[in-house]
């Protein structure tokens, strides 16, 4: 009949437009949700004097952390500046490096001898990785290509032109990072705005990672987890899980400059930054904010060149581009810096600290990699 017509036409019309009602208030609560996240975040403290960490800390009334490293081995070999370097896995003494003169060093950081070398196929090299086995080392830059090298076979030898086991090629600008996830797969950063995860025996591409809007300086892989965080020109630090399909998690803004690079924090709840801007910065990654601020006119006035952490976390080192050439070791929750490291001869372009903790190796322009430990 007409009336029963006209009541399944009325009933088809209110279930066609259940999914568009719902599809509203679900984009309403989304909107609301990022307005809740910005007011969390409170990105315009980010400069205040009391970050969230130093409150907790007084509160807390934890005593403030010493440091008293020296300088326990000299490395020199290279014959220009040292760009990147890699400490091998836990218990392990060696330590990678890549210089200007194109080669890659693998160093006996304990017995301050050269363990292996690799002549490379450009000069311009930038950064450089160890792989957990120590089986492969990895170099690229302004050849926009990531080559790894198998050295188990090798190892002692010179070799003047060693065949490479594979060579990663997709990215259309340099390579300024790289970093092996277990020994076979290989994550990217570059000058084209992107980060690749790759399949070494394949020497396929898996992933490809494009939300900066600038040159991706600079990478840590979680040891906890599938996550990475991205630093890039564009003045942003990416969360991204690349077990996941979409990729990326979240964006942490708040620098004014570059970020020149990016560490996690022991357990992987939270990373550091160092940037142009001068400072170095503490994001914790469960609330999506900074919580921490270290910067110092005294000790140093210009860009944060390079960040590491303790294996405890007290101690936060930075390396500079400052015309004292320090590091300075900071405490993580008082922002107070806790020593300077003065022994360079120019900027520190690298650093990280040992596998088992007990060393931080940092690496410089002027040629040279010093072992810092008690």
């Amino acid at each position: 009949t007409t009336q029963q017509m006209s009541m399944e036409t009325k009933a088809k019309a209110e279930a066609s437009s259940v999914p568009e009602v719902k599809q509203k208030e679900l984009l309403a609560e989304i909107e609301k949700l990022k307005e809740e996240l910005t007011k969390l975040r409170n990105i315009s403290a980010y400069k205040d004097g009391d970050q969230p960490l130093s409150l907790e800390n007084k509160k807390a009334g934890c005593p403030p952390v010493s440091c008293n490293l020296k300088i326990r081995r000299t490395l020199k070999g290279h014959q220009g500046k040292i760009y990147d370097l890699d400490w091998g896995n836990e218990g392990k003494t060696h330590v990678l490096s890549a210089a200007a003169d194109g080669k890659l060093i693998l160093w006996d950081a304990y017995l301050q001898t050269k363990a292996h070398a690799i002549p490379l196929r450009s000069n311009w090299v930038m950064t450089c990785a160890l792989s957990p086995s120590e089986t492969f080392v990895a170099s690229g830059g302004l050849d926009n290509a990531c080559t790894i090298y198998n050295i188990s076979e090798t190892m002692g030898q010179y070799v003047k032109n060693q065949k490479p086991k594979c060579v990663l090629e997709q990215h259309e600008g340099y390579l300024s990072s790289c970093k092996f996830i277990g020994n076979k797969r290989m994550l990217t950063a570059s000058g084209d705005k992107t980060c690749i995860l790759w399949d070494i025996e394949t020497a396929k591409a898996l992933k490809v990672f494009d939300d900066h809007t600038a040159d991706v300086t600079s990478l840590a892989i979680s040891k906890e987890n599938g996550t990475f965080i991205s630093g890039g020109i564009d003045k942003n630090a990416i969360l991204y899980d690349y077990r996941e399909k979409k990729g990326r998690v979240l964006k942490f803004p708040g620098h004014e400059g570059d970020v020149n690079s990016v560490a996690y924090f022991p357990g992987g709840v939270a990373f550091g930054t160092a940037s142009n801007d001068n400072a170095c910065r503490l994001f914790d990654i469960r609330c999506g904010r900074q919580v921490q601020r270290y910067v110092s006119e005294r000790y140093h006035g210009g860009p944060a060149t390079a960040i590491a952490f303790s294996i405890t976390g007290n101690l936060m080192f930075a390396g500079y581009d400052y015309q004292n050439n320090a590091c300075l070791a900071w405490d993580t929750r008082t922002a107070k810096v806790s020593q300077v490291l003065s022994g360079h001869q120019n900027r520190v372009s690298c650093m990280g600290v040992s596998g088992a903790g007990s060393a931080l190796c940092t690496g410089s322009w002027d040629g040279s990699l010093r072992i810092w430990a008690k």
